[in-house]
């Protein structure tokens, strides 16, 4: 396919510019004006109508094809969600709209959604309050981090570093660092769980926090849970809930009720909003009572003549962590999606992405190593150990997965498992759907044993085959040269 550039043509042209409505008295300075002429192709409308529209055949969504990622919870977004953003009484708001107005409450809608919002929240994960301005999730565990901090120095308390496990998401020791602290990295146990003997000895009281994924990365749940949280409080640390995998617990346990301290949500994985190609995400920061007054600023409350306010007067908090009041759209989509499924439906939809996991596993585990060959939550881990034997590594398996129509799944995570494939099927897949995906997976590993070039050469259907990708990530070549 040839870039719109390669389709110029002098003179042509497909559109036409309206006589400007700017003052000349307003022109920029000569100092902000291009001096060099802008490369831009000319073509046709028909001819950019023509790219954009085959150009937008190719791309990959979880609209048209299977999307099992592990940890990322590709799953489905409901259009029901997406014709509730776009209502004009919300998608016509500007954030600096004043709130009450001449009678009129012009943003009251949105402040209600939000306190609302915050308010199911900390309902369903089980913490006293709730911000839902961060923007991503690991916006969040940073604003979830520097929450800890400014308990520990308005306590003046003296904490230097926070203990993470060895297979955290990547996010959790950069937004430790960034806050200041020091990364206590703890090992996995032979059965896949945080070392208890390892915690004992790294905690101390200059712990400010231990950060735990529940489920963790490699999709089990640890049932000593509760005693690593009693253990950190003993010491006056804190417990911090990275709740991207909180899909897999949905209503079966809250984790407020077993010792955390500080939780960010990932809306855009667990309450089913747009995820992936750079966001937009959402990240909320629920927070247990002692936390509360840290809060960043504003925050939503409800007055006592019912109407909804921002309250700025907050003289512990953090500051402002996001501009207006985070991505209102994507806390918009969840709150609907929510209030769609209600208690009943969000359990359900738990119960069905550890059922599809478990039977994701149960039939490929006699053709792909597990990580840890137990029951799993919402997502399995398995090896492509036995097919590097035969020179295959899982990469070849994930791009083998693409000419066959899925999206491979997260490979070399966590960093811990050989060859490591991560798979979440999530509930929103049929059975169908995941049969199809694991004869793939099936026909993949028959291959590594009698025809492993075949898995070498893939992708073959793709316009860009095999790439090196560790050149095209440092040496990207991203503009066009005549």
């Amino acid at each position: 396919m040839q870039l719109i550039f390669e389709k110029s043509r002098v003179g042509r042209r497909g559109f036409q510019l309206p006589e400007t409505d700017v003052p000349e008295a307003f022109a920029l300075p000569d100092k902000y004006c291009r001096k060099i002429k802008a490369c831009l192709p000319e073509v046709s409308e028909l001819d950019v109508v023509r790219h954009f529209s085959n150009l937008s055949s190719r791309n990959f969504s979880v609209d048209t094809n299977f999307y099992p990622l592990g940890s990322c919870t590709m799953k489905y977004n409901p259009k029901f969600t997406e014709k509730i953003a776009v209502m004009p009484g919300f998608a016509d708001l500007h954030p600096l709209l004043p709130q009450l107005l001449g009678g009129g409450m012009l943003a009251q809608g949105a402040l209600e959604v939000l306190y609302h919002m915050e308010r199911l929240l900390s309902e369903i994960t089980g913490m006293a309050e709730f911000t839902v301005q961060p923007l991503a999730g690991a916006h969040g565990e940073l604003t979830g981090v520097m929450l800890i901090a400014a308990y520990h120095k308005n306590n003046s308390s003296l904490k230097k570093h926070i203990i993470i496990p060895d297979s955290s998401h990547g996010t959790n020791p950069a937004s430790a660092a960034i806050a200041g602290y020091d990364v206590v990295v703890v090992p996995t146990d032979k059965d896949g769980f945080l070392d208890m003997q390892a915690y004992k000895k790294a905690l101390n009281q200059e712990t400010a926090a231990v950060m735990l994924t529940c489920p963790d990365t490699l999709g089990l749940f640890n049932s000593k849970i509760k005693e690593i949280a009693d253990l950190a409080h003993s010491v006056g640390a804190l417990m911090y809930y990275d709740g991207a995998n909180l899909n897999a617990i949905l209503g079966k346990c809250r984790p407020g009720d077993i010792g955390f301290d500080v939780i960010h949500l990932n809306l855009h994985k667990t309450f089913a909003t747009p995820h992936g190609g750079g966001g937009p995400g959402a990240g909320p920061v629920g927070v247990c009572e002692k936390l509360v007054d840290f809060l960043p600023v504003s925050r939503v409350i409800r007055r006592i003549d019912g109407t909804f306010a921002l309250d700025y007067r907050r003289h512990k908090s953090i500051g402002y962590i996001a501009p207006f009041y985070g991505n209102f759209a994507v806390i918009l989509k969840a709150y609907s999606y929510i209030l769609m499924l209600g208690k009943s439906g969000l359990i359900e939809a738990s119960e069905n992405a550890v059922l599809s996991a478990n039977y994701c596993l149960a039939r490929l585990k006699d053709y792909y190593k597990p990580a840890y060959d137990k029951i799993c939550m919402h997502e399995c881990v398995l090896s492509a150990s036995r097919q590097l034997e035969q020179g295959v590594r899982a990469l070849d398996i994930a791009k083998y997965l693409i000419d066959k129509g899925f999206h491979p799944p997260t490979i070399y995570f966590p960093l811990i498992v050989k060859e490591a494939i991560m798979i979440e099927p999530t509930e929103t897949e049929s059975k169908e759907t995941l049969d199809v995906f694991i004869d793939v997976m099936i026909e993949a590993a028959l291959l590594a044993k009698t025809n492993p070039s075949a898995l070498h050469l893939a992708p073959l259907t793709m316009p860009i085959g095999r790439l090196d990708e560790t050149k095209a990530a440092r040496e990207p070549n991203l503009r066009w040269q005549p």
